[in-house]
């Protein structure tokens, strides 16, 4: 199927003690991008998370959001540090003893000093903590995988809308092209017998002139081509798959066909036909850019 860059998913893993949350959307990119944004306490965890999307997803820049909740009652603890205390009493000492002061120190005024006692979170279950938010990243992926399949079936429809189209277009190019040769074949009788007036017309003459006029503004080839580009796409999207690049590839030639169609373009209609071809096939890439 075809899958949209633009997409969003979320999934939360629950244990008795914690909960992970996982939100990712994406928007369009030519490759892949990965942005992930996590507590520091997961962020261990980064390389895991970005070698399971790889999994799930081609190109797209997509922005990760994981969030940690830990539910324990004990999930921190007092710590004393004892080994810093005995360096601030020894230095206090030192400083009484250098300037005649007086050794006034309480254990009230040690436990003051920065780091004596701190508070400690403790050490989460790693194990358990890696299945939970395993959990949450596939299962937020595969939401925004699914939401990005059916963007990508809107597109497909809107797509083969639009080639519709340009086949129309191009079917007129090619009957109203017979018509140009004709319609300058007879104007150019009408202008040799004006100014031969009643001199015999040398018709070989005229056929070659047309013939050459015929050549300069032929689209045979173009509207060939182009058919063929609208048939590729049309099986690309048929097959489904990251095929956003090839897609882009085929819209550019089709681009150049279209151009080419305009410069040889010596007719009101065509001209005028020629446009509205560039148009279609500006708008099939604008499209085109939102596929994986």
């Amino acid at each position: 199927m075809i899958k949209s860059m633009t997409g969003f998913g979320r999934c939360e893993a629950v244990r008795d003690h914690m909960k992970v949350a996982v939100e990712m959307k994406a928007v369009n990119h030519r490759y892949l991008d990965i942005n992930v944004k996590m507590p520091k306490k997961l962020s261990n965890f980064e390389s895991a998370i970005r070698t399971i999307l790889k999994g799930y997803i081609q190109r797209g820049k997509v922005d990760v959001f994981v969030t940690f909740e830990d539910f324990s009652e004990t999930n921190s603890s007092l710590q004393y540090h004892e080994a810093l205390a005995n360096e601030y009493l020894k230095y206090l000492r030192r400083m009484a003893e250098t300037f005649g002061l007086r050794d006034d120190i309480s254990v009230s005024t040690l436990a003051k000093f920065p780091d004596v006692f701190t508070m400690e979170e403790e050490d989460t279950d790693e194990t358990e903590l890696k299945a939970a938010l395993e959990e949450a990243v596939r299962g937020a992926a595969v939401q925004f995988v699914d939401s990005r399949m059916k963007e990508g079936e809107n597109l497909k429809a809107d797509l083969l809308g639009k080639l519709d189209e340009m086949l129309l277009d191009v079917q007129f190019i090619e009957e109203h092209a017979p018509q140009i040769i004709a319609q300058y074949r007879e104007k150019l009788k009408t202008k040799v017998k004006e100014l031969l007036e009643d001199k015999q017309m040398d018709e070989s003459r005229i056929a070659a002139e047309v013939t050459i006029y015929a050549d300069k503004i032929c689209v045979d080839e173009e509207t060939v081509r182009l058919r063929s580009h609208i048939e590729a796409v049309r099986k690309e999207l048929a097959a489904g798959g990251s095929v956003g690049r090839k897609l882009d590839f085929i819209a550019q030639e089709m681009n150049r066909e279209a151009n080419t169609i305009l410069s040889k373009a010596n007719d009101l209609a065509v001209s005028d036909t020629g446009i509205e071809l560039k148009t279609a096939i500006e708008k099939v890439r604008e499209q085109i850019q939102n596929i994986e």
